[in-house]
């Protein structure tokens, strides 16, 4: 006789779970302590990598981000190189490789041609050039890219940081200002990145432009470039595929290959970075003579501004003359 044996279908998956516990335990299982964030297991056994110590010379090291190869040297320029010759350590940061910034040429080739310029002009500002491999017009403030700007300055041990503000009209210079400006809290963070944190937060500011919304630049220290105008402006026309030729904005004929074009374009294009860097001096005098005093503030002829941000390390006006000791 078959006897037949009913159990409700509640026990048979309480059956099958119990087997399962059993089953994790026997097989080591520990439970996870809560963490407010659980890491891969190959993550947990990264280790972190102490970059190069930084020269032990009791000298500034400042890094200087821009968009596109020629934006952080137009906004390093002549206080990068008085920085350099002073002894200080500057590096420039181009966050895309300029890569459809021309109106004839595009990909690899510009960008090893914009690369090729930038080292050129960083040489002979005495600064150190770096230019992420990231797309012209495709920079995006994702959590890579964030780690990647602060990776740079933690391994720069940095002192202070520039970049561009967020008010702009091109994307890439907008985004680059937000990783920038999402870095200042995250170089600290001791587990944020493979480098180890900075142990003192830098000094970051803005460099000028003429935008007015949602807020006009604010001129919190001018600085005087009157001394190094003449080798910047050199080094600067070096980037012929910006400045020449005129970038992305460019056309056929605005560079002519016969001589007396040829001149007349460079000489033009000198002028119109000396005005750059003239106006500036007109425009934030009041700085100049609060940085300087008023005889030597009225009597700057080309300057470069700066705006304090509300990141980072808050500097006074004695720090603003340690910081720009010329």
């Amino acid at each position: 006789m078959k006897i037949r044996m009913r159990f409700p279908a509640w026990a048979l998956v309480a059956a099958c779970a119990l087997g399962i516990l059993v089953g994790e335990f026997s097989s080591g299982w520990r439970p996870q302590l809560a963490t407010a964030h659980a890491a891969p297991p190959q993550a947990a056994m990264t280790q972190v990598v102490p970059p190069q110590p930084a020269p032990a010379d009791g000298k500034l090291r400042i890094i200087i981000f821009g968009a596109h190869p020629d934006d952080p040297q137009y906004e390093g320029a002549g206080v990068a190189m008085k920085w350099a010759k002073a002894g200080h350590h500057v590096k420039l940061v181009c966050a895309t490789n300029g890569d459809i910034g021309h109106w004839a040429s595009a990909g690899g080739p510009l960008a090893l041609r914009r690369l090729n310029e930038v080292k050129e002009v960083d040489r002979r500002l005495g600064v150190a050039t770096e230019v992420l491999d990231i797309h012209d017009g495709e920079i995006m403030p994702t959590l890579e890219n964030r780690r990647t700007f602060a990776r740079l300055i933690r391994e720069w041990n940095a002192d202070v940081v520039i970049s561009p503000r967020p008010n702009d009209y091109h994307p890439d210079h907008r985004y680059t200002s937000i990783l920038v400006q999402d870095s200042a809290y995250m170089v600290g963070v001791p587990f944020f990145t493979d480098v180890p944190p900075l142990r003192r937060n830098p000094v970051y500011f803005y460099s000028q432009d003429r935008f007015q919304r949602p807020n006009p630049f604010r001129a919190d220290v001018a600085i005087g470039i009157d001394d190094v105008i003449e080798p910047t402006l050199d080094a600067l026309l070096v980037m012929e595929s910006q400045i020449q030729e005129g970038g992305a904005d460019g056309h056929p004929g605005i560079f002519p290959d016969d001589p007396a074009g040829h001149k007349k374009r460079n000489d033009d294009s000198r002028r119109n970075l000396e005005r750059r860097y003239a106006s500036a001096a007109d425009r934030y005098r009041d700085a100049l003579i609060k940085f300087y005093g008023e005889a030597k503030g009225k009597s700057v002829h080309y300057a470069q501004a700066f705006e304090i941000t509300e990141y980072g390390r808050q500097p006074s006006q004695a720090d603003l003359h340690q910081i720009f000791p010329f």
